[in-house]
């Protein structure tokens, strides 16, 4: 990590990387479903996490003006409902389970959010910064929502530009953003494939807040460029 100490802007993911401390997401979800008292296992519940996550890419549920509680009760529906239809749910339960869920998964990244605000007011502080995200056309809702709009110069959304990740075009139109040359920029992310293998094919330097990941296989990966808290890009990067 000492190979950072000299760059001159950082490009920050979102989801999973300021919202839950690198933890996938479907983790913080199931988490949900457990407190909430859904009885599935694991992988029936992953099931319902990809359908839901391919119908949210189908379809536009999700509305720019959307904050993140908005977003996670129609993503619960979707999911529950698949559940329901699925025959793993009474339908009855649908509308009295997805609120909590919702409600418990929006507390756990504001939770997640206000511990990571005084790394990005230090960061901000010294460096331009901007956001790349894969989200659903309104990232910009859920981070004015959580006052973390202000830390960044642009936002990035895959579903605003048209490119994904792991695209690495999309971490070049942040680095294109912030007016620089991708070695003079940090890339900080949740996940291996879509943030730091994308970036570094670029030729930005990269962060990787490990948690738990969606598969064995990113669990079992290492890389020298590992932190295990937001906190610790303090110690290498100002």
């Amino acid at each position: 990590m000492d190979s950072i100490k000299n760059i001159k802007g950082i490009i920050f993911d979102y989801g999973g990387t300021i919202d839950s401390r690198g933890t996938h997401w479907s983790e913080v979800i199931w988490a949900g479903y457990q407190a909430a008292g859904v009885k599935v296992d694991k992988d029936t519940f992953r099931e319902a996490y990809v359908y839901a996550e391919r119908e949210l890419a189908r379809h536009p549920h999700i509305q720019p003006d959307d904050n993140f509680y908005n977003l996670l009760y129609k993503k619960m529906v979707i999911e529950l409902q698949w559940l329901a239809d699925n025959g793993k749910l009474a339908g009855s339960e649908v509308a009295v389970l997805a609120p909590d869920i919702a409600k418990y998964c929006y507390d756990a990244a504001r939770e997640c959010v206000e511990e990571a605000k005084p790394v990005l007011d230090r960061l901000a502080g010294r460096y331009p910064m901007v956001l790349v995200s894969n989200f659903y056309g309104n990232v910009e809702s859920v981070l004015s929502d959580f006052g973390l709009l202000h830390y960044f110069r642009r936002i990035i959304e895959s579903a605003v530009v048209g490119v994904r990740k792991p695209d690495p075009a999309i971490f070049r139109l942040g680095v294109d953003a912030l007016g620089m040359k991708p070695e003079e920029v940090l890339v900080v992310g949740d996940s291996y494939k879509k943030d730091i293998v994308p970036a570094e094919m670029i030729g930005c330097r990269v962060a990787w807040l490990k948690g738990k990941c969606w598969t064995p296989d990113e669990d079992a990966v290492m890389h020298p460029a590992i932190i295990k808290k937001l906190s610790d890009l303090l110690e290498v990067a100002l």
